[in-house]
């Protein structure tokens, strides 16, 4: 019997901010919970001000059965530069680490090596700069860091900010390759695909969406998008 597979997700919370300027982290739980996924990775999960308070308060993430990964973040911070990740339970951490990333604009990446039913998985989250220059240099900083690593079947998710097909992006990450692109922002009429993700050869995605039902289209200006996993082909 094939092992089920797993869903991974990427959500740029906004801080909690919905398009109606309402600071509502019950709202974002609420669209997270929805996803039904296995990993959920999420970037402007802190408030933008030092210390950087985590705008979605651990004890209610907790609460709802998730596991928040630890990534070494100062004070109450959920993640590392505003990127976090949760897993459900089944998920087994292996390690974890982060990636400082070069730019005008502080920026870095989670990691995390993970045992999960298809097998080991390496998930990367990340939140690329707004400048087209600094999102390559950080997508090869991330290539560079992954290749001292042991290999492992990897997925790399999060906002990339790239407002195109990516196609520059593509060729600047090494071992891994974009899965289509599907339109996540803004949320109420989505238009662009910011909100990707990125697998290394042997993985199988055996389908992808974006989840756009109340109220993920007004809790956040970004939509999440997800992705279901096979196991590693052999």
């Amino acid at each position: 019997m094939s092992p089920s597979p797993v869903r991974i997700a990427t959500y740029n919370l906004q801080k909690c901010v919905g398009l109606d300027l309402r600071r509502r982290p019950d709202r974002s739980l609420q669209v997270i919970e929805a996803l039904q996924a296995h990993v959920v990775v999420l970037q402007e999960v802190d408030k933008r001000l030092p210390p950087r308070p985590a705008a979605l308060p651990h004890d209610m993430v907790e609460e709802a059965g998730w596991r928040i990964l630890p990534f070494g973040a100062p004070g109450g911070s959920l993640g590392w530069h505003g990127n976090a990740m949760l897993a459900r339970d089944g998920v087994r951490v292996l390690r974890t680490g982060h990636i400082d990333l070069p730019g005008l604009e502080p920026r870095g990446a989670v990691r995390a090596d993970l045992e999960t039913d298809i097998g080991p998985l390496r998930v990367v989250g990340l939140h690329l700069g707004l400048v087209r220059r600094y999102r390559l240099l950080q997508m090869a900083a991330i290539s560079r860091a992954l290749a001292r690593l042991a290999p492992m079947p990897t997925v790399l998710a999060g906002d990339f900010n790239d407002w195109g097909e990516a196609l520059a992006l593509d060729a600047t990450a090494k071992a891994v390759r974009f899965l289509p692109g599907l339109p996540s922002f803004p949320a109420p009429r989505p238009v662009a695909a910011l909100d990707r993700l990125a697998i290394s050869p042997g993985l199988h995605a055996l389908r992808s969406g974006v989840h756009s039902a109340r109220p993920a289209r007004i809790a956040s200006d970004h939509l999440p998008v997800w992705a279901d996993f096979a196991a590693p082909e052999r």
